[in-house]
């Protein structure tokens, strides 16, 4: 889950939290304070990174598809301010998506026209906006864990009210979509993985990374032989949210030092929003600056459950301070990506 901010940036360079904070040094947290709408900043979205790389003719007017590694189309819906990813990586025989997007408008036809395999579906996490179409499907992997199933339940249109309000959108929803009758639709796993599992698509073997943090059930997923590091929400080329009440920056920080690790002998990382494909070394930076965030130096208000922002060394993290103090939520009631404490 993440979340555009329109003319945050500049605001955020002009208040503080820019620079290190050097020893002894607060440095307060910006208030999130959104201006604007989506559409202001729409076009300029869309002609981002992702237009260094092909455009696939399966395309249409709500996803656009990127060929952004051999057999991989990172499935984009860039007309909706969480510019949410799917990927799609093909094998010899079989196919598997990781995520299924907002679930807006049907998924499984646009699917269908890239690959003929059968396809299993894996989330990178169980947010809203990577389960949305899970329902289309009748194979789903999932990480065994209390959290997983809470959400499996799907969401209800006023839990997802704030992504479905008239500014969320470039120029509206998509041609189709009822926005006051939408839901996230109940979904359930067909199996289970678990960290270190291989998942064989027929000449091309995936890594389960189990990388908790964001949420409890976060997953990566590593393409060695083709150097595609596949991160979810863990990284993605946006502002990083680390506000939620299910996001343990603990795990999250002894994730971010795996995926460092990893990293290394990768050519690319794969996020799950904005950017479908972009260069290493990113998550070497991600881990120094929570590192940082994480020394007592950078702060909110005591006990506020508000978020706020801090950029530190280029690096932008929304936060909380009860995130930052460790505050405990209870796994097992899910989370849409929205919840609050």
């Amino acid at each position: 889950m993440r979340y555009f901010v329109v003319g945050l940036v500049a605001n955020l360079l002009a208040v503080a939290s820019t620079l290190s904070a050097q020893p002894n040094e607060i440095v307060l947290g910006a208030p999130y304070a959104p201006e604007g709408s989506f559409s202001d900043i729409c076009a300029q979205q869309i002609s981002g990174e992702n237009s260094n790389l092909p455009l696939s003719p399966a395309s249409d007017d709500w996803f656009r598809i990127y060929e952004a590694g051999p057999g991989v189309y990172s499935i984009v819906e860039p007309y909706q301010f969480q510019e949410t990813i799917s990927h799609l990586i093909v094998g010899e025989t079989r196919a598997l998506l990781f995520d299924t997007g907002m679930g807006f408008l049907p998924l499984r036809a646009v699917v269908e026209r890239l690959t003929n395999l059968p396809v299993t579906v894996l989330n990178s996490h169980t947010h809203f906006d990577h389960t949305g179409a899970n329902a289309e499907f009748d194979s789903i992997l999932a990480i065994d864990s209390d959290y997983t199933r809470a959400n499996m339940a799907g969401f209800d249109n006023s839990a997802v009210a704030g992504d479905i309000a008239p500014d969320a959108f470039c120029e509206g929803p998509p041609v189709g979509m009822d926005v006051a009758k939408f839901t996230v639709k109940a979904w359930q796993a067909t199996g289970y993985v678990k960290d270190g599992d291989v998942i064989d698509l027929g000449g091309r073997s995936l890594q389960v990374l189990h990388v908790p943090g964001h949420t409890p059930d976060a997953t990566a997923l590593l393409d060695a032989d083709n150097g595609l590091l596949f991160t979810g929400d863990t990284y993605y080329d946006a502002e990083l949210w680390l506000f939620v009440p299910e996001t343990n920056l603990d795990d999250y920080e002894r994730s971010l030092a795996r995926l460092a690790e990893l990293e290394k002998g990768a050519n690319y990382l794969l996020g799950a929003h904005r950017s479908a494909r972009v260069g290493v070394g990113h998550l070497a930076k991600v881990k120094q600056a929570v590192s940082k965030l994480r020394s007592g130096n950078y702060r909110g208000e005591p006990g506020s459950d508000e978020p706020i922002v801090f950029v530190i060394d280029g690096i932008e993290l929304v936060t909380a301070q009860t995130v930052l103090d460790g505050s405990l939520y209870d796994d097992a009631k899910g989370g849409s990506g929205l919840t609050e404490y």
